[in-house]
């Protein structure tokens, strides 16, 4: 089922309405700041089992997932003082950026490094709907593994909507991907070059 909602206003009883699926275990696709992606809370083991399958990707490579602000960060990675103010800075925009991980975060979505990637998208549907449900969502881009990322919303439902509870319509989205960004260290790492300026990088 395609809902459309206002990118530029959210309609409340819309993003309550998509807060009650993901609470109620269910799977959709929706707007980021790159593209759509397919997400589910992250306390869903049985919907992140699914959105394996949707993608038909590998175990071992864990989603990341999106968080509503850089204090809801904080509950879910260890923040550096150099990886906040640099988070600080190019948040919320297109980057996810990688740190360890707390006792928090499910181990489905945990490295072998004990790391996590988090987003924090330029997207005023997905940040309401984040903020709306109460703990962060999956991220991960509709598409099949392999496969460009898909920014029309209409073709992300035929394509996919069979094996979703929702799709929602935020508009026409470029195919981007994030720029990846380890802040492990004591410097910037550029994991994955995308749509997210990294020149500012070591």
């Amino acid at each position: 089922m395609l809902l459309e909602i206002n990118p530029e206003n959210p309609q409340p009883r819309l993003i309550a309405k998509v807060a009650e699926i993901l609470t109620n275990g269910g799977v959709i696709a929706y707007p980021t700041d790159t593209t759509y992606g397919i997400g589910c809370s992250i306390f869903n083991k049985r919907g992140i089992d699914r959105i394996y399958v949707i993608k038909q990707r590998e175990k071992k490579k864990p989603f990341s997932f999106i968080c509503a602000d850089l204090s809801d960060v904080t509950r879910y990675a260890r923040v550096s003082n150099y990886a906040f103010k640099i988070m600080k800075r190019f948040l919320p925009g297109p980057y996810t950026f990688v740190l360890d991980a707390t006792s928090v975060v499910p181990d489905l979505l945990v490295t072998k490094q004990k790391t996590v990637g988090i987003r924090i998208p330029a997207n005023r549907i997905c940040l309401a709907i984040v903020r709306e449900l109460g703990h962060p969502i999956i991220t991960t881009s509709a598409n099949r593994s392999g496969e460009e990322p898909i920014g029309d919303p209409f073709l992300v439902d035929s394509e996919m909507g069979n094996q979703l509870d929702m799709v929602i319509g935020g508009g026409m989205l470029p195919p981007d991907s994030s720029s990846v960004v380890s802040l492990i260290g004591d410097v910037p790492v550029v994991l994955r070059k995308g749509v997210g300026d990294v020149s500012w990088c070591g």
